[in-house]
C-alpha cells in the first residue's frame, strides 16, 4: 500500500492527538526550564545548588569527593544512553518485522490496517528515543568538559582565576544536567507515544498522564519541597 493511502487511514482525531503530544512536549520542557520566579522548578533550583557546589569546590583543598560526584553523574548519563539505545533497537526491530508487527497490532487494537500504518506510529516512538539518546550522549560529553574545567580550577582559594573557572565549571555542569533532563523527558514521551498503537484517545490520555507526571515531579513533589524549602512533607 502506498504511503499516501496509509496516511489517509489517519483520522482527524489522530492529527489532534499528535498535535497535543508535540505541543505538550515542547510546552512542559519550556515551562520547566523557564518557570516563574514565584514557583521555580526543581531543575532551576538544582542549578543554583550546582553553582554553590562549585564555589565550595574552589575552596576545598582535597577534591576527590567532587571528582567522584562528577564520575557518578557521567555513569548515570552513560546508563540511560545505553538503555535508550537498547529500546530504540527493539523498536526498530519491530518496525522491520512487518508480519509480527501487524499481528501484535491486530491483537492490541483489533484492526486490519496494513503494517505500514503501525510502522508510522512506532516511528514516532523511535524519534523520541533517538532524541533522548542524543541528549544523554551530549550530557555525558558536557560532564567531561566540566571535569576538565574543574581540574583547571587552581587549588588555591586565593588565586585570582579560581572564582571565574569555578563559575565556568558550574555552568557546564548545569548545561549537562539540563540536557540529561531533556533526555529523560524524551523517554517519558516515548512511552506515552506507544499508546498511539491503541488509538488517538489512548494517545491523548497517555500524553496527559506524562504531562501530569513531569509537572508534579518538578513543581509539586516532596523532593521539590526539600530542595526549595529545606523541609519534607
Amino acid at each position: 500500500m502506498e504511503f499516501n493511502a496509509v496516511v489517509a487511514l489517519m483520522t482527524p482525531l489522530d492529527g489532534v492527538a499528535l498535535g497535543i503530544l508535540i505541543a505538550v512536549w515542547f510546552g512542559i520542557g519550556w515551562w520547566i526550564e523557564h518557570p516563574g520566579a514565584a514557583h521555580p522548578s526543581v531543575t532551576v533550583q538544582m542549578a543554583e545548588y550546582r553553582r554553590m557546589w562549585m564555589r565550595e569546590f574552589q575552596a576545598r583543598e582535597v577534591r576527590i569527593f567532587d571528582a567522584q560526584i562528577v564520575s557518578s553523574l557521567r555513569q548515570g548519563t552513560s546508563w540511560f544512553a545505553s538503555t535508550c539505545l537498547l529500546a530504540l533497537g527493539g523498536v526498530l526491530a519491530m518496525i522491520g518485522n512487518a508480519v509480527a508487527l501487524q499481528g501484535v497490532a491486530q491483537q492490541v487494537a483489533d484492526s486490519d490496517a496494513p503494517a505500514l500504518f503501525w510502522q508510522m506510529k512506532l516511528a514516532l516512538v523511535a524519534v523520541f528515543l533517538t532524541h533522548g539518546f542524543l541528549k544523554f550522549v551530549w550530557a555525558n560529553r558536557i560532564f567531561g568538559y566540566c571535569s576538565v574545567m574543574m581540574a583547571a580550577v587552581p587549588n588555591d582559594p586565593a588565586h585570582p582565576d579560581g572564582p571565574a573557572r569555578a563559575s565556568q565549571a558550574a555552568e557546564l555542569n548545569i548545561r549537562a544536567a539540563w540536557n540529561f533532563n531533556r533526555g529523560l523527558r524524551s523517554m517519558y514521551f516515548a512511552l506515552g507515544a506507544l499508546a498511539w498503537m491503541v488509538g488517538p484517545i489512548a494517545l491523548i490520555a497517555a500524553t496527559c498522564s506524562v504531562l501530569w507526571l513531569l509537572w508534579s515531579r518538578e513543581f509539586a513533589s516532596v523532593a521539590r519541597s526539600i530542595v526549595v524549602e529545606g523541609v519534607s512533607e
